[in-house]
């Protein structure tokens, strides 16, 4: 049977069928068609700052190395030895020119070639041949510091991929001192779940109000007029003007800017109170003045959901990775960022603000991702039930203005409209109907 007709019915209109999210054999055809067949994001330029410099992580469930080489360009080679398979690296990240397999000492430059084997004389081959070197994903591209790869020799440039998603992603950076951030250390962790359950409630409003309702009562405990974090989905959210936007190939956006002040300070007076912030805050003020709210604006969360499939958001001041494991695990990783004040605009206070922003940690991920997580948990569970056999993800389908298709072509509705779950779950199905120009480099 073509996957064309397999998965023809497993997307409808205003549903998607359980086993796109319980089905094994459907999670080894995403590992091909999805983490194989677009560009997926890999690292960051700031974990890679020199030569030789590198880091482990996985393409789907590839086991990979990224790295800088010795002549600067930016690689992602397969962790796994050409001889017996054996992964050559096993550190998180480094430095370093070649790599040993421990296994049996086959030893690789950084840029895959191999280097030599123990007792060359045993073997008849000519290992000048590159199918002993190291696999390595043929195209890799940075964005603006971030890193991707796609196996798929047909694909698009990346600056097309991520089209019409590149105009927020250069705002988010645009804002920060020098146009750019470097990524701090991460929260890691896993939950029970599809890795789809993830992107699906990565651009979702409407749960916020319910699945958060600890962390919007803690942020605001101390507050007289409850308008800390995300208390703007209070009352009316379809009334607010912050919106949900869909890009095109699975990207999409929920932009809570609107529903702030366009004004220095704005930002700040909404973070949530955490320990440990008012040292800092009390510091900047009384060594930058009037200049003051643009730190500490910049110390707050910017009040976005950057979405670009399969396995990146950008959200707040943190990154978010989501790395499949299983059809029902799935590892979620948040890197902090830090401002880079090369210019000195922050007069010396470039650290306290950053400071700010690992404190801004304990709104989310600490509290909120354990929510998401929970919920993610609790869908595969009832996903078991293999007899009511739909999800549904229909709010705002049919009700006439409610979603309007702009001028570019993007999709634009309320902040609680599930238009950009319909609109990548049809992305999904072309992909997995489609066939990836699988190749390697080598």
């Amino acid at each position: 049977m073509s996957t064309s007709i397999f998965f023809e019915h497993l997307v409808q209109e205003d549903r998607v069928h359980r086993s796109i999210y319980t089905d094994p054999l459907i999670f080894e055809l995403e590992m091909t068609h999805i983490f194989g067949g677009v560009w997926c994001y890999l690292a960051h330029e700031s974990q890679l700052p020199r030569p030789d410099d590198y880091l482990t992580g996985k393409l789907g469930l590839r086991p990979i190395i990224v790295v800088r080489d010795s002549s600067g360009k930016l690689r992602a080679l397969f962790n796994r030895c050409t001889h017996r398979g054996a992964r050559v690296c096993r550190e998180t990240r480094g430095s370093a020119r070649t790599f040993q397999c421990p296994y049996h000492g086959w030893t690789y430059f950084n840029t895959g070639k191999l280097r030599g084997v123990p007792w060359p004389e045993g073997y008849a081959c000519d290992f000048a041949e590159g199918k002993y070197n190291l696999a390595q994903v043929p195209r890799v591209e940075s964005y603006r510091g971030f890193i991707f790869g796609t196996l798929n020799a047909d694909a698009p440039p990346l600056s097309d991929y991520l089209g019409a998603a590149k105009r927020p992603i250069d705002e988010w950076l645009d804002r920060n001192p020098g146009s750019r951030v470097v990524l701090a250390e991460a929260n890691r962790l896993k939950f029970k779940g599809n890795w789809k359950l993830a992107y699906d409630n990565a651009a979702d409003g409407y749960h916020v109000l319910f699945s958060h309702r600890s962390l919007l009562e803690t942020e605001n405990r101390h507050a007289a007029d409850p308008t800390k974090g995300m208390s703007f989905y209070m009352g009316k959210p379809d009334e607010a003007p912050m919106y949900v936007q869909y890009f095109g190939r699975g990207h999409h956006f929920k932009d809570k800017r609107p529903n702030i002040e366009r004004r220095p300070g704005a930002l700040w007076e909404i973070e949530g109170a955490q320990p440990g912030m008012a040292a800092y805050e009390k510091l900047i003020r009384e060594r930058l003045g009037a200049k003051a709210l643009r730190a500490l604006d910049l110390a707050a969360s910017e009040p976005v959901n950057i979405n670009i499939f399969p396995n990146l958001s950008i959200l707040g001041n943190h990154i978010q990775v989501f790395q499949p494991l299983a059809v029902d695990e799935t590892e979620s990783v948040w890197y902090a960022t830090a401002i880079v004040d090369e210019s000195n605009e922050l007069e010396g206070m470039a650290d306290a603000v950053n400071a700010i922003r690992m404190r801004t940690q304990e709104s989310f991920p600490n509290f909120g991702e354990v929510d998401d997580a929970a919920n993610f948990e609790e869908i595969q569970k009832g996903l078991a039930a293999c007899e009511d056999e739909w999800v549904y993800m229909h709010r705002g389908l049919g009700i006439p203005g409610r979603v309007q298709r702009l001028a570019d072509g993007t999709l634009k509705a309320p902040a609680t409209d599930e238009v950009f779950m319909r609109e990548h779950m049809k992305e999904w199905q072309r992909l997995m109907t489609a066939r990836p120009n699988i190749q390697l480099a080598r």
